[in-house]
């Protein structure tokens, strides 16, 4: 049984910093932010899970059956993520790629404690508590503003040395290289081996070290998405300013929103509107949305009651502070009694990450990039007692191993029959630039 304490808040946002702040002395966080993001189908403004009193950690072999019975056996909220590499035990698919993070391909905790943030209320929830720890952690959170501050000005410092000195960004794919391999992607295409891939390559930095929190914030200051979080599972981190859900679980309603498409922001408001009217007229961005869109149809039909899957929202045009973004909204309905483990594994991974038909497209993916995604184009989220769930997509994402003092972040783009190679590597570039701002300053 969790104890439950509701905590009025003067001001949510410096609250949101403390709290984050002060999560950072355990081994285990998963820090969920929606930066104000006023959707329709969001539980909560920001959500907090520390310090694990059970965990699960496994490779990929079996990984959604020791899922589903970690979800059973715990009947808890369960916080964690799940890497893209799943797909080997989905499909029989092999990771043979590079990989600088070892992040192992699963892992979830069960939090000892929880916060809720949602307006100006904080709903506390702990786990095996001993006598007036919420009082407690709640004046440290609340009453060690100076110690905080003073904290958080010599972490700026740090990583203003390190961002200046030592993170050097290199290109696992070189840009003729790339430009190579969308070019076998294309013949792909052409030959009908598949219609849609997302092709990614990474940025990376060894023998560097960053302050992740203040690393964090610098990285959500810039994008303010709807789907920030942070990850934190002993020596490895994830900051991530992540736009897009992958999948969402609401009683027996389901959830998908597959991004596809994008176009740079303007400071110029007149060319700003442009740019987005454009994205949202471009037949090459409105095919690669609507091909994911009946991808994720497909996906939902495996658990959904017969004839209940619907697109809700087809090819919409959001704005962000880095990009604009062509997002669609499907949703299905789920018998009361599916598995829920089984739900997010008839679609994982997500096809906004892949590509049409999935499952080629992802042993093209394989041959083609240089890097394991592992965490990237992943997802990280949670599950709830009442057995709902939340997960977004692991994209415009630093990636962190502390030890061995490697950087990593990846950004990709649909390649189609009509695309441009020069023009989905500027792309790339659009999407990396968040991330190198955030490292480099």
């Amino acid at each position: 049984m969790r104890t439950t304490h509701i905590h009025q808040l003067k001001n949510s946002e410096t609250f949101k910093q403390n709290l984050l702040l002060w999560s950072q002395q355990f081994d285990d966080i998963v820090w969920l932010d929606s930066n104000n993001h006023k959707d329709q189908y969001s539980s909560y403004d920001a959500v907090l899970a520390v310090d694990a009193f059970t965990t699960i950690r496994t490779d990929y072999f079996d990984a959604f059956e020791r899922l589903k019975e970690y979800q059973t056996l715990t009947n808890d909220w369960i916080f964690g993520y799940l890497t893209y590499d799943l797909k080997n035990t989905t499909e029989p698919l092999k990771s043979n790629n590079f990989d600088g993070l070892n992040f192992p391909d699963l892992y979830f905790f069960q939090p000892k404690k929880l916060f809720f943030i949602k307006d100006n209320q904080v709903e506390i929830k702990y786990l095996k508590m001993v006598d007036d720890e919420i009082e407690d952690d709640l004046k440290a959170i609340l009453n060690d503003v100076e110690r905080h501050s003073e904290r958080r000005s010599l972490s700026e410092v740090e990583v203003s040395r390190s961002s200046l000195n030592d993170i050097k960004i290199k290109l696992r794919i070189h840009k003729d290289s790339y430009f190579e391999k969308a070019t076998k992607m294309l013949s792909h295409i052409q030959r009908g081996d598949i219609y849609e891939a997302n092709f990614c390559q990474e940025f990376y930095a060894e023998d560097s070290e960053i302050n992740p929190f203040e690393t964090f914030n610098k990285l959500n200051a810039i994008s303010k998405p709807p789907f920030a979080s942070f990850l934190k599972f002993e020596d490895k981190y994830m900051m991530s300013a992540s736009p897009e859900r992958y999948i969402k679980k609401n009683g027996t309603t389901i959830i998908s929103q597959p991004i596809k498409g994008t176009a740079k922001r303007s400071g110029d408001k007149k060319e700003d509107l442009k740019l987005a009217e454009d994205l949202s007229l471009d037949p090459k961005e409105r095919s690669e949305n609507i091909m994911i869109v009946d991808l994720v149809r497909n996906d939902l039909s495996h658990t959904a009651i017969k004839g209940s899957v619907e697109v809700k929202e087809l090819c919409k045009v959001y704005s962000f502070l880095q990009v604009h973004q062509m997002i669609s909204t499907v949703q299905s309905k789920v018998e009361p009694e599916r598995n829920v483990v089984d739900i997010i594994k008839s679609t994982f991974p997500m096809g906004s990450m892949t590509g049409v038909p999935k499952i080629s497209a992802m042993k093209i993916i394989e041959n083609l990039e240089e890097t394991k995604r592992g965490l990237y184009s992943g997802s990280v989220g949670y599950f709830t007692p009442k057995g709902d769930f939340d997960f977004n997509v692991i994209i415009r994402s630093i990636l962190y191993n502390e030890s061995k003092k490697y950087i990593s972040y990846s950004v990709g783009g649909a390649i189609t029959s009509k695309s441009d190679p020069l023009k989905e590597y500027e792309e790339c570039l659009i999407k990396a630039k968040a991330m190198r701002e955030a490292l480099e300053g």
